[in-house]
């Protein structure tokens, strides 16, 4: 579509060339057959100044102010923009998700100096759910796969998978970004290598290169998937700039930290946490979803708690005693028989422990017991850590199940 300013132009010169016209001598304006001069004076659109001398308005305002990347203007954007704003409540709703983590990433991006769009990439690539799981086993906010997780050094292991940290995996995520814009020089070509590779940008950019054609984003050859990615970015960028004109009202995030870290002691579970921070497990879980189990593994351990909880819980925690212990099972350990110890049946020993079977807890495996825990507090936690398998989830033998209805 043109804008205002061209299609006047369009029509002004339609009209001069409604007669038969020549150029004046000294090769300014047109003229027609009554010698009328038509001075062409493009209707600018405003442009469109942020006062940076003025704090932003809110967290929007201030990504605002940080674009730094070229703007993309292709189909591609267009029809990426048309599906997002044919479904406003979803727009919204993908907007409302990141209120938790938007001001750490932004805080992040601004202290590297990079382009503030950047921290708008977890809605492309997660919906910012940091729960996010595909089928190529990419998860947490910045879909991490397993192995360029440990390439940056994001810790997986049976405590936490550390690909859906936000503090961890943003700091990893801007890493990458950084090497391969280093790599290309272009923010397009460096977003397409973190959908698709590397390599498989650099043989499209090789590939183009040798038949002659452009090596720019938008002319490579490549899958459907990484041909939409930098045009759906491209698209919530256009929306948050100008929401007034797509008549999206935007949900108010202030420009203030949201969450904190504190130093948690080993021992305590996630409900216990959640208790002492006087706050839901939702809320809990969606601010430490690197957790694969319900209880705080050994070794102090950053958890973030919303901002104005903190003190509170500095304050409870004083007074905490360890409520988990660990226990290693022995050759001769019978798991109904340490589960009754603890008075647990075997399916909550084994949920606990993260484990769906029998056969996995084996002689020499370390497994966590309560020590004055409230069970009952954990088990909903099943529900809201992917790691942490239901009940129905733990296969037991047909004995077991006859033993644990008998109980």
């Amino acid at each position: 579509m043109k804008k205002p300013a061209a299609l006047l132009i369009a029509l002004l010169c339609g009209l001069a060339r409604a007669e038969p016209s020549t150029a004046t001598p000294d090769g300014q304006g047109l003229s027609t057959t009554d010698t009328r001069i038509l001075a062409i004076q493009p209707v600018e659109e405003p442009i469109i100044t942020v006062d940076l001398t003025h704090q932003a308005a809110d967290l929007w305002d201030r990504i605002r102010r940080g674009f730094g990347m070229p703007d993309l203007t292709t189909p591609e954007v267009n029809e990426r923009q048309i599906q997002y704003l044919s479904h406003p409540a979803a727009l919204r709703r993908l907007f409302e998700r990141s209120y938790r983590y938007m001001y750490h990433i932004v805080d992040a991006l601004e202290q590297r100096g990079l382009p503030t769009e950047i921290a708008l990439l977890p809605m492309v690539e997660s919906g910012f759910n940091p729960m996010a799981y595909s089928r190529s086993k990419a998860a947490g906010l910045w879909q991490f796969v397993p192995s360029t997780g440990r390439y940056f050094n994001l810790q997986q292991n049976e405590w936490v998978d550390e690909r859906r940290d936000v503090i961890a995996s943003t700091e990893a995520a801007l890493d990458y970004l950084e090497r391969i814009y280093d790599m290309h020089g272009d923010w397009h070509l460096a977003l397409a290598s973190y959908n698709a590779g590397e390599g498989t940008v650099q043989r499209a950019i090789r590939r183009n290169a040798a038949a002659g054609r452009s090596t720019e984003y938008a002319h490579l050859p490549l899958r459907k998937e990484t041909r939409d990615y930098v045009p759906k970015l491209q698209a919530l960028k256009n929306i948050l700039a100008r929401p007034e004109l797509f008549a999206i009202d935007l949900p108010h995030v202030p420009n203030r930290t949201y969450f904190g870290l504190v130093e948690s002691p080993a021992g305590i579970d996630l409900a216990m946490a959640a208790d002492y921070a006087d706050t839901s497990l939702d809320e809990l879980v969606a601010l430490n979803p690197a957790f694969r189990r319900p209880v705080i593994p050994a070794g102090n351990q950053r958890l973030a708690l919303p901002a104005d909880k903190i003190d509170g819980f500095k304050a409870r925690l004083s007074d905490a005693t360890p409520r988990w212990k660990t226990y290693r099972l022995g050759k001769k350990d019978r798991l109904a028989t340490l589960a009754g110890k603890f008075n647990l049946s075997v399916t909550q020993l084994l949920q606990i422990n993260g484990l769906t079977s029998p056969a996995q807890a084996r002689p020499g495996r370390t497994l966590l017991v309560p020590a004055g825990a409230d069970i009952e507090s954990i088990l909903p936690l099943s529900e809201l850590l992917p790691d942490f398998p239901t009940a129905d989830e733990v296969r037991l033998s047909p004995r077991r199940k006859a033993r644990r209805k008998s109980r």
